[in-house]
Formats: C-alpha cells, structure tokens, sequence
C-alpha cells in the first residue's frame, strides 16, 4: 500500500465532508488549509507519511500562524521550510478573515506550540526523516474557527455544530490509523487524547498523552521540551 497516497486520499475526503458545514455566531469565519493550503500539506504527508509508523502524535486543530498560514500540522514556518525543507504555493481562503490574513511562507509571527514540538523532535532526532522514520504528527480537526480576531477551539463549539464534525474527524483519524499501523497514539494535551481514545476504541493502539506546548500553559512555558520528554520515557516510547 502507498501509505501517503492513502492519507492524500483520506485528506481530501475529510475536506470534502467539512465543507459547507454551517456555524453560527460567535464563528465568523472558518478556515480549512486543507482547500487553499493543499500544496504543502501535500508535500507533507508525501515526503513523511509512508508507514508504517510507530508512533502518531495527534494535535487538536490548526494554529493561527501555523497550520492555518502553511498547510503543515503544528506548522511553525521556520520548522516546516528549513527543516523538512517543505516551501509551497499557498492559496487565500474564500473568506478571508480581515484580522487573520493568510500570508503563507511570508507569515512572520511564530507559531510558539509548533516551535517547541518541532524543535524538541529536531534536537533529539536531529533530522526530520530520523524523526518520521517512526513518528508521524497529524491534527484531529483540520478546520480553524474564529471569532473576529479570537481563536475558537472546536471543544467551544455549540454540540448541535460540534457533532458532525467530530464525526467526520473521527472518521478520518480511523483511516489515518489503518493507513500507518501505530503501536502509540499520543494526544498532544488531554482533549486530543480523548477524542483519539473515542474515536479509535476497539482499534489494537495504545494511547497516552504529552503536555500541551501552548504558550497559554504555565506548565508548558516552564519547560515544555523536558516535561514532554519525561512522558515519553515514562509510557516506554522514548528511551
């Protein structure tokens, strides 16, 4: 099986399935860089997803200077273009959000989440093919949603409007998971880890969990890398 080619596939189903899902306000806007930032994201799951893997890290959804500006989970621009060596044409979303400008490979603000997960598996792995040798980081939901200038999380999303897109999303990490064959699934903080505990039950994974690398976390800005490196060793996947 080509495993990238299947997750270019389960991609594009899961952005089909989302679009034109309704949200009401306090959503303004939705984004889904899985439409205009196809390019890279491609490129992503080409050069680093053929599987099998040993471990998926799974994140919530995309970050306003990461993901949403390049396509690429937890995708801090200096991390994705001078480490994977990943630069490709990004599009404009049909709506774009005047307060959130989509400036792709131009973005100067610095995704901090995406930051210190790519550097802490740069500093260990040193190159990002040793890394996907055996990991893989992928995001639950692909969709973006603000407020105006405010960040909306899918979890703050009414149930009515959270329903089918958890459902879709489930869907997909399912596909992600038969595609790559993982022995760990590990949610980056404990939302993602339940919804991947929800969304794969009866699959032969097992799951745990990393801090979040948000700024937001106190935890995290007191030493995220180490605190994330301790679980690791702690569930047995990292020496």
């Amino acid at each position: 099986m080509n495993t990238a080619l299947e997750l270019e596939r389960a991609a594009l189903a899961l952005s089909a399935e989302l679009a034109g899902m309704p949200f009401a306000p306090p959503v303004s806007h939705v984004y889904n860089p899985l439409e205009y930032a196809w390019a890279p994201h491609a490129a992503y799951l080409q050069r680093f997803g053929q599987g099998p893997k040993k471990v998926v890290f799974v994140g919530m959804n995309p970050g306003p200077f990461g993901m949403v500006q390049i396509g690429v989970p937890f995708g801090e621009v200096a991390a994705v273009r001078d480490w994977m060596g990943i630069v490709a044409p990004v599009q404009r979303p049909a709506s774009e959000n005047p307060k959130r400008p989509i400036e792709g490979f131009e973005c100067t603000r610095s995704e901090v989440s995406g930051r210190r997960l790519w550097g802490l598996f740069a500093q260990r792995f040193g190159t990002a093919e040793a890394f996907f040798a055996e990991h893989f980081v992928a995001n639950y939901c692909p969709l973006a949603f603000f407020d105006q200038g405010r960040n909306l999380t899918p979890d703050k999303l009414p149930v009515a409007e959270q329903g089918p897109v958890l459902a879709a999303c489930d869907r997909h990490l399912r596909r992600l998971v038969e595609v790559l064959e993982p022995e760990w699934v590990i949610g980056v903080g404990a939302w993602a880890e339940g919804r991947a505990k929800i969304a794969l039950a009866g699959m032969p994974v097992r799951f745990g969990r990393v801090l979040h690398p948000s700024p937001a976390s106190p935890a995290a800005n007191r030493g995220w890398a180490e605190a994330a490196t301790a679980q690791l060793q702690a569930l047995g996947i990292w020496a």
